[in-house]
């Protein structure tokens, strides 16, 4: 794709991972077009993207943190169990090899 076409709202597809996403902007770094893709955040070079056909889109779900979740397992982690198992370990490696 030339600089000339990538626009913001575009769905465009890096073939290299075959990540798919709309550009959500376009900037210069370093002399090199670069435009972040919505799907992973990340800013791929605008001359390795390429047009996608909106039939092969996929969505990569992103799960929101949900800190209701992350204080059970943090209490989970913290419990008298979990410190009981800890400490009927003898901090050996029996792993082969």
């Amino acid at each position: 794709m030339n600089a000339a076409e990538a626009q913001p709202g575009m769905l465009v597809r890096y073939p290299r991972t075959g990540t798919t996403g709309v550009i959500v902007k376009v900037e210069k770094i370093q002399g090199e077009l670069y435009a972040e893709i919505d799907a992973t955040s990340l800013f791929y070079r605008v001359d390795q993207l390429v047009l996608a056909d909106k039939g092969s889109e996929k969505h990569e779900v992103r799960r929101k943190l949900d800190f209701e979740e992350l204080k059970k397992e943090r209490d989970s982690i913290s419990g008298v169990g979990f410190q009981e198992a800890i400490e009927h370990i003898d901090q050996s490696c029996e792993g082969g090899g």
